[in-house]
This record gives C-alpha cells, sequence and structure tokens, in this order.
C-alpha cells in the first residue's frame, strides 16, 4: 500500500513506516525536518583526511527515520559529551579554560534560570562560549513543559541515540512521561485517549506494574479534584510539568542535562559537612542555605554547649548519687543517700530549675531513678541492700507503688516499657522480674545478676548488664536472650541513645566505651575520665545525641563529640567524685551533675547564649568552668 506525495513515497508495511532514501538525503543535506520540528543529531565535523562517507545507509536508507546514528557511547570533558559531532567542537570553542571553571559556569546558569534571570543566564552562556545543556535535551524540555507528547517520544528516542548504552535508565523516564500524559488526559476528561495510553504505551513497558494498576484504578475518579487527591499531583500544568522534568534529569548524564538544582544542593551537602564537623554544633535552628549565610563557614565555640555553672543545688544533705531529667525536658529528679528524692521544676529559657517536691521514705537511699515514658510515673531503686522499689505519682506528690517481692532481694536496677505499663527492675542477687503497675510480677528469669537494665523500643527486648561483664538481650515473650556485648571488666552502668542503636557503656578501671548494638562492635573508647569500682552514670546529649557527658572520680565533668575519643571540654567545680550526669532532652543547651560533695550543678553555655534572672543569682563564688581540649 502507498501514498504518493510531492516529493516522496511511504511505504506501509507491517504497521512501519519506511522513507524513501531519495528523501532522506534531501532532508540530511538541507537539514529540514518534517517529523515534528525536530532538530537533526549534529553532524560530524569534517576534516581534510577525513573520507566523507562515515554514515553508512542500511537497505538503502539511513536509520532512525531519517536522522544520523549517533555514537553508542561517549565520555564527559568540561561537561560537555567528547564523541563526534559538536560537542568537541562546542568544547573547544568555549572561552573558559579549565574543566571545573566551565562547570562553575553551567551551574551559575542553571540557577540563574531557576531564579528568573533568564536573559541573564544566555548572556553568560554567549560571553563564556559555554552551553548549559545539549540541544537535543533543550528541546526536550521546552516540549515536555509544552505538553507536546507526540513529540516527547521521539525527542527521548534522539536523546537514547546520543547517550547511548550509557544510561540504562530510559524505561524509568518514559513510564515517567506516560504517566504524566496519562493523568493529563483524565484531567481533561479525554478518557479514550487515557485508556491508549494505558493500554498502548504504560502496559507495553513492563516497568513498575504494580503502578500501572494503581493508575488504572483513576479510571474511576469522579472528577479532577478526587484526581489529584488520589494520585497525589499537582495536576496539568507548569508544576507538574517541572516535577516531572526535576525527576527526568536525574537519570541523563550530566553532560546531556545538569541535575536538577545542582548549585542549590552542592552549597547544601556543604552547609552541611561543615555542621556536621562542628565539635559543638548544639542548635535545634534550621542551617539550610536560606538560613545562614555561604559567606563565612559554620563555626560554633565551645561556649554554646553547657560550660559554665549556672546553678548549685544544696538541698540535699548527704551524698547525692542519682540525676535524671524527664522525657519532656521540664523535671529534674535528684536522688540521695538521705532518703529522699527532690523533684524540680525547669525554667528553659533561663535554664535554671526550682524546687517543687520532695519525695521521702527512701530507708535505704536512692541510687537510681527512671521516669515513666509520659514523665508522669517516676520509679525510683535504693542500694545494693534495698529489697524495695518505689513508684510516685511526680505530680500529686503520692507514693503509687511500692514493690518489695522478698527481704533477701536487692532491686538496685529499673526500667519502664515503652508503653508505661509494664516496667522490669533487677539486682546483682539474681532478681530479674517484669512487673505491671500494681505490683504483680508478670514473668521473672532466675539466677541472673544484674548490674543495670534498659527497654528497648521494640516494646518486648530488655537489655541487661550482668556479673559477669557483659550485656545480654531478653526477650520475656519468646523466653529467649543471646549475647550482645562483652566486656573484659565489670560494665556499672549503661544507657543507649534514642536511635536504639548505641550504647554507652561504664566499665571498671576502663572509662567510657560506646559499642554499636546492631553490629556487635566496639565502637569508641573515650579518653580522660577516671572510672574505678564506684558507680558512674554517663549520658547521651545534644540535639542529635552527638555529644557524650560522664561524671568521674576525679571530680570532674568530661564532655566527648561522638566522633571524637578526646574530650573537647571539661568542667570542674565539684569537690568529690561525680556520680551522675543527665543532659536535658528538649532543652539541648542545660546538663545537670550530682556529686559525693552534696551538691547538685545546673550547667548551661555562657552568659551571653541565655537569658539572666532578673532578681537573684544562683551561682556561688566557687562557680565552675570549663577546660577546652583540642
Amino acid at each position: 500500500m502507498s501514498f504518493m506525495g510531492s516529493q516522496d513515497v511511504i511505504f506501509i508495511e507491517e504497521g512501519k513506516a519506511f522513507k524513501s532514501c531519495r528523501r532522506v538525503a534531501r532532508l540530511a543535506s538541507s537539514g529540514d525536518s518534517d517529523d515534528g520540528g525536530l532538530v537533526p543529531p549534529p553532524r560530524k565535523k569534517r576534516h581534510l583526511d577525513t573520507e566523507e562517507t562515515m554514515l553508512q545507509p542500511t537497505n538503502g536508507c539511513l536509520q532512525h527515520n531519517g536522522s544520523v546514528d549517533q555514537p553508542s557511547s561517549s565520555s564527559t570533558v568540561n561537561g560537555t559529551a567528547t564523541g563526534n559531532g559538536d560537542d568537541q567542537e562546542q568544547s573547544n570553542s568555549c572561552n573558559i579554560k579549565g574543566r571545573s571553571s566551565q562547570e562553575i559556569v553551567r551551574l551559575i546558569g542553571q540557577h540563574l534560570k531557576l531564579i528568573g534571570l533568564n536573559q541573564t543566564a544566555e548572556v553568560l552562556m554567549q560571553e563564556s562560549g559555554c552551553r548549559l545543556e545539549h540541544p537535543a535535551a533543550t528541546q526536550f524540555r521546552h516540549h515536555v513543559m509544552d505538553g507536546e507528547w507526540h513529540k516527547v517520544n521521539a525527542d527521548l528516542n534522539e536523546l537514547q541515540a546520543l547517550v547511548g548504552n550509557s544510561c540504562q535508565y530510559f524505561s524509568d523516564m518514559k513510564f515517567l512521561i506516560c504517566e504524566q500524559k496519562y493523568l493529563e488526559y483524565l484531567e481533561d476528561g479525554k478518557v479514550l485517549d487515557a485508556l491508549h495510553v494505558l493500554r498502548n504505551e504504560l502496559t507495553p513497558l513492563q516497568h513498575n506494574i504494580d503502578k500501572v494498576h494503581i493508575l488504572s484504578s483513576y479510571m474511576m475518579c469522579s472528577g479532577r479534584d478526587e484526581l489529584m487527591k488520589r494520585a497525589n499531583w499537582e495536576g496539568k500544568g507548569h508544576k507538574s510539568r517541572t516535577l516531572l522534568m526535576d525527576m527526568i534529569q536525574q537519570f541523563l548524564p550530566p553532560h546531556i542535562m545538569l541535575p536538577p538544582k545542582r548549585l542549590h544542593m552542592l552549597l547544601t551537602q556543604a552547609v552541611e559537612l561543615q555542621r556536621n564537623q562542628c565539635l559543638f554544633h548544639n542548635t535545634t535552628f534550621d542551617d539550610s542555605i536560606e538560613t545562614v549565610s555561604l559567606l563565612t563557614d559554620h563555626k560554633c565555640s565551645l561556649e554554646q554547649i553547657p560550660c559554665e555553672t549556672v546553678q548549685i543545688l544544696t538541698e540535699h544533705c548527704d551524698e547525692v548519687w542519682f540525676c535524671r531529667f524527664s522525657p519532656n525536658g521540664k523535671k529534674l529528679a535528684t536522688g540521695s543517700k538521705d532518703a529522699s528524692i527532690i523533684i524540680y521544676d525547669v525554667d528553659p529559657e533561663t535554664l535554671t530549675v526550682e524546687q517543687s517536691i520532695t519525695l521521702d521514705g527512701h530507708s535505704y537511699g536512692v541510687s537510681y531513678l527512671s521516669w515513666s515514658p509520659d514523665g508522669e510515673l517516676l520509679m525510683a531503686c535504693g542500694p545494693e541492700d534495698c529489697p524495695d522499689l518505689w513508684v510516685w505519682n511526680v505530680s500529686t506528690g503520692v507514693l503509687r507503688l511500692k514493690l518489695s517481692h522478698s527481704s533477701d532481694d536487692s532491686l538496685t536496677a529499673c526500667s519502664w516499657h515503652k508503653d508505661g505499663q509494664k516496667f522490669v527492675c533487677g539486682g546483682i542477687r539474681g532478681q530479674f522480674y517484669q512487673c505491671d503497675l500494681e505490683g504483680s510480677v508478670l514473668d521473672s528469669w532466675e539466677g541472673v545478676r544484674v548490674n543495670c537494665l534498659w527497654c528497648r523500643s521494640d516494646g518486648k527486648t530488655v537489655l541487661a548488664a550482668d556479673t559477669r561483664q557483659r550485656i545480654r538481650s531478653y526477650n520475656f515473650d519468646e523466653l529467649s536472650d543471646q549475647n550482645l556485648i562483652q566486656e573484659d571488666h565489670p560494665i556499672m552502668s549503661f544507657t543507649v541513645n534514642k536511635t536504639d542503636r548505641l550504647a554507652l557503656l561504664n566499665v571498671v578501671s576502663q572509662g567510657v566505651h560506646l559499642w554499636d548494638l546492631q553490629d556487635k562492635c566496639l565502637v569508641r573508647k573515650f579518653q580522660g575520665v577516671t572510672q574505678g569500682h564506684f558507680s558512674i552514670h554517663s549520658c547521651f546529649g545534644g540535639v542529635n545525641h552527638d555529644f557524650i557527658a560522664s561524671g568521674s572520680e576525679d571530680n570532674k565533668v568530661y564532655l566527648w563529640h561522638i566522633k571524637h575519643e578526646l574530650p573537647i571540654a571539661t568542667l570542674t567545680g565539684h569537690t568529690r567524685a561525680v556520680t551522675c550526669v543527665s543532659w536535658n532532652p528538649v532543652y539541648h543547651q542545660m546538663l545537670a551533675s550530682v556529686s559525693d560533695d552534696c551538691t547538685v550543678r545546673i550547667w548551661g553555655p555562657a552568659a551571653k547564649y541565655r537569658k539572666q534572672k532578673s532578681n537573684k543569682s544562683d551561682i556561688n563564688n566557687d562557680s565552675g568552668s570549663p577546660s577546652k581540649h583540642m
């Protein structure tokens, strides 16, 4: 079957169209096109010593619908493809020498267009002699943004021939384009056209079949609003097509088309890198490039982390053994040898505390405290000889529960499950119980001598440091256990960070060790702290738990960055061993420490970084100060 034209003949055979060689030869020589306005691929640069028979005909005519075959692969030099054609000529004609300089010009040009300075970008490209992107890519972009889908497919074929085998994602690109076209037809009410795309373009790709099934369900949408809601789509227009181009740009090599917002991405990465390398960064402020200056490097100082004594609390009349901030950061609880617990209210503006209530009656003293997840209840344990456990309602000061399972028990450690309805407790005499809020022992594990406990975030696993210098994982539901950590010396205490992956151990004669619970490996040994046989409790702290704090038997508080073994600061002021520290989980510039000198110290940033109390000062003349380690 044939159709006669003025100067050409089109033969239709088994659904394929072939233009006559005479017509193709005329198009190749004249540069004209009748296939939708596509610009033909660049012709090869002529050389005097090069034969003109570089293009080989196939069955008497050229391939790819009358366009010249492109090289099967290309390399990237100075931001342009260096295969045959005008890409090499473009690179040679660039007025900017040096690959990095040319790429910077391209990045600036892309950003200028992004912010709407199109003419400025054109002047930059013209003056520099550089090219922002390949002409075929520019043509492709224009057709996508104009919604000329019948031309987009031809453009994509041209890009595929240009890139060759260096890009393996053309199926993804075709799928995204067909999806956009399908949704636009549905929005316009062109159901038959949308069905044609679904059956004849999307389905034959055999790509992301699950998504195709979801797309087919959109046929049942009652209108535009329902379609946009179910598809999570912006609707037909500039915004959705821009998002489409951003996704497609990620698949094309940068010498053809730059990745979307490339300069913005590089600057964001630079800001994040500087922040991550900062030893003293401890702020919740937005650090995106929209809120920071790009003209100076990111730099925080030691004075911005808790490094100065803000308050010295002397309400306890004996050694203070433990302290812990509540989960919402608004209360601080301290336990002492004087048999009392003192609850303080936190002032987040001045980073100070004020005594609220005192909970008495712990005849053996209070050596460990644990807040319930909602911050309403506080659980307290005593030293080795204490067989009792107390659960207090902090708001009312009423004792909710006193657990005394046996007079021979030693309940020195405890931890809440994440639902706040169950807890575990134990001690070094072999008790290990799981209980409810009524004091009933739900489960018990015999023969486990516990130094410290921690309930993991899965709600069923409990970590226990025992007297065999190890931490084991226990599951009361499945009655299973396994080894996680094995040390060479006794583990006196440990805590776990908010990601539930890193554990911080205080080890006899070794100091503070950081372990990865998932990989079961020792990550870091922090230096400086003096750790004998005292029970010293360290903690994670800071906005992203990037800091480590620990007391020490040399009367000091040590601060480390989690990525460095040497301390970044040593806080002095206490006169006897510092047994416990607690970093406020919400107000990250606030740290508390307790000591055998019967005092509690509240640490904060330097005075210029915090608000001052207007009526009085709570700091004595012997207020502590930091020493900086670099």
